[in-house]
C-alpha cells in the first residue's frame, strides 16, 4: 500500500488529535499530498493540502484549526487537528496527487493514489 493513515479515533469537542499519512515509492520533491474526508450520507471534500514546493492549501471550514506539514526525511505528511467540531467527525483519507505540478488544486479528481482511511470521531 503505497500510503497508510494513522491517528484516528475518538476525541471531545474541542480536543485535538494528529494524522500521519506515511507514504512510499515516491518522493515529496516532486508530489502533492492531500487529505480528504467524507462523512456519513455526504460527499467526499478536501480538507488540505501540501504541495511540491510546500505551499499549502486548506478548506474554509478548517482553517485556523487544522494544519499540514511534512517530514521529508520520514517519508510523512501529517494533518495536525486542533478546537475539533463535531461536524469534523468523518473517515479521513490521505491521497498522493496526480502529475507533478507546483500548483495542484486540492480536488478529488486530481489524485490518484489513496489511503485506506482512518475514522474521526468528535463527541459533543
Amino acid at each position: 500500500v503505497p500510503l497508510a493513515e494513522f491517528g484516528g479515533g475518538l476525541v471531545q469537542a474541542g480536543g485535538s488529535l494528529r494524522l500521519p499519512c506515511a507514504f512510499s515509492g515516491f518522493t515529496l520533491d516532486y508530489n502533492t499530498i492531500g487529505w480528504f474526508r467524507q462523512a456519513p450520507g455526504k460527499e467526499r471534500e478536501g480538507v488540505s493540502c501540501i504541495r511540491r514546493g510546500g505551499g499549502t492549501v486548506y478548506a474554509d471550514s478548517v482553517k485556523g484549526r487544522l494544519t499540514i506539514s511534512r517530514d521529508n526525511a520520514k517519508n510523512t505528511v501529517y494533518l495536525q487537528m486542533d478546537s475539533l467540531k463535531s461536524w469534523d467527525t468523518a473517515v479521513y483519507y490521505c491521497a498522493r496527487g496526480r502529475g507533478s505540478s507546483y500548483y495542484l488544486a486540492c480536488s478529488g479528481s486530481n489524485f490518484g493514489s489513496w489511503g485506506q482511511g482512518t475514522q474521526v470521531t468528535v463527541s459533543s
